[in-house]
């Protein structure tokens, strides 16, 4: 009768976390705390939108390379 060895499991194996569902969580901030996390790559966005969010960011935090906005109007 062969009886298998058992594997070695690494004592280390149950520090590792749960992979996450970042979608769950991005849903959830914007559901109980009205945080919306978004990508301008996000394709369920339309090019109107994508403008939109990428105006938003620049007014509120500076445009990606740290230049200041030129202001129209």
């Amino acid at each position: 009768m062969h009886i298998p060895t058992p594997r070695y499991r690494c004592p280390l194996a149950r520090l590792q976390p749960e992979p996450m569902d970042v979608e769950a969580v991005k849903r959830q901030g914007w559901r109980e705390q009205r945080l919306l996390v978004v990508g301008l790559d996000d394709e369920r966005l339309d090019w109107a939108e994508r403008e939109l969010i990428r105006r938003i960011g620049e007014r509120l935090y500076g445009s990606r390379d740290g230049a200041p906005e030129a202001r129209h109007g």
